[in-house]
């Protein structure tokens, strides 16, 4: 397609999102993630009851000032995207009570069909600092199809395996980005009020587009799409306006590797305690995509998927499922039976398992029967 070399592929580009989007094709991409502004200087909680800003916001970042104008950038944005994406693509757009409704109104008025609201639980959420409300725990993402006749794409398997071969619901556990992942300024404060968590996008790409698919990023931030598309070998497009942004991006997609190419599928193909999926252990970058794990005693391996399901040469499933098959065995524990090499030394996933529960503090219905 000639649209797709035409596209400034694998590049983060600043300026105003919708000044740029004119400047792509119509019909170049396959699939759009979005956190768009969250009009929170309408509302007045870009700040805290002592008048401070919150960490890394500046009232230049969320603009807006009264509905009508935040209405109507909003339908100038998702009119573009529209236009971008092909017949079969489809838009993911992330928010909160401040602004989620009012895009996904719009957006149905321009003609993109809803396919699923997921909640994104988060395990550590922000205080209400003022004291007056529920702590906000959750986002709400949209995902939608350009139009009701799309054929849009749902990896299904992927994402069953993704949960430990239990079929993945609507409401998504993820912590906050938090630690080394969140990226900080000079002065230590964090350089982007909603650096979203690379596991939720990892969760998002890897449910609907394929490797080599072009994935659009209208609102890039710090670069954590391109950088989770980089990794998942997606092509990305990245547009950021503000320029610390935007070089934080770019060096941050700079130093992303690409899984294997083994190690790259999304295709398809137990429940133990703590409740825990092997994919979100794949999600938390405790263990990468790519990755050869073995048995105790080294007379087998298999490669770690993007969506936590293991290839041992021609055969693809979960980790007790492939464990169970290179013993020719009726069932397996993968967790024990399989091992990580660290330091010389293999060591049962069962650890990172652990390690997983101690850094989100997942709850026991944390996993998504």
């Amino acid at each position: 397609m000639d649209a797709y070399h035409d596209l400034p592929l694998d590049q983060i580009l600043r300026g105003d999102c919708v000044q740029m989007m004119r400047m792509l094709p119509s019909g170049s991409v396959d699939c759009v993630f979005a956190d768009p502004p969250y009009n929170l200087q309408l509302r007045g909680e870009l700040r805290r009851p002592d008048d401070s800003l919150v960490d890394g916001v500046d009232e230049e970042w969320d603009r807006f000032t009264d509905f009508a104008s935040y209405d109507a950038f909003t339908r100038e944005w998702l009119r573009e995207c529209r236009r971008l994406l092909r017949k079969d693509g489809t838009l993911w757009v992330i928010g909160a009570y401040h602004n989620i409704f009012r895009i996904g109104a719009i957006l149905q008025d321009l003609g993109f069909w809803i396919l699923n609201d997921v909640i994104w639980r988060k395990s550590n959420p922000m205080p209400n600092f003022r004291g007056r409300r529920f702590t906000n725990a959750h986002e709400t993402l949209i995902w939608a199809a350009r139009g009701r006749d799309s054929r849009y794409r749902f990896n299904y398997q992927a994402m069953k395996s993704l949960n430990d071969d239990i079929q993945m619901r609507s409401d998504w556990f993820i912590p906050l980005c938090t630690g080394p992942e969140r990226l900080r300024n000079e002065h230590g404060l964090k350089l982007h009020p909603t650096q979203k968590p690379e596991a939720l996008i990892h969760r998002v790409l890897l449910a609907s587009t394929n490797q080599d698919d072009v994935v659009l990023d209208p609102f890039a931030g710090t670069g954590t799409t391109p950088a989770v598309a980089k990794r998942l070998r997606r092509r990305f497009i990245g547009i950021e306006r503000h320029p610390a942004y935007a070089e934080a991006a770019i060096g941050r997609v700079r130093r992303t590797k690409a899984i294997s190419v083994e190690g790259a599928t999304s295709e398809p193909t137990k429940r133990e305690a703590p409740r825990i999926p092997f994919g979100s252990l794949v999600e938390q970058g405790l263990i990468s995509p790519g990755t050869t794990i073995f048995d105790r005693q080294r007379r087998v391996s298999a490669v770690v998927g993007p969506d936590g399901s293991l290839s041992m040469g021609d055969v693809r499933g979960s980790i007790h499922k492939v464990g169970a098959l290179a013993q020719n065995a009726p069932s397996c524990n993968g967790w024990t039976f399989w091992h990580f090499e660290r330091d010389g030394s293999l060591l049962p996933l069962d650890e990172l398992r652990v390690m997983f529960t101690a850094r989100s503090g997942a709850p026991p219905d944390s996993l998504q029967a």
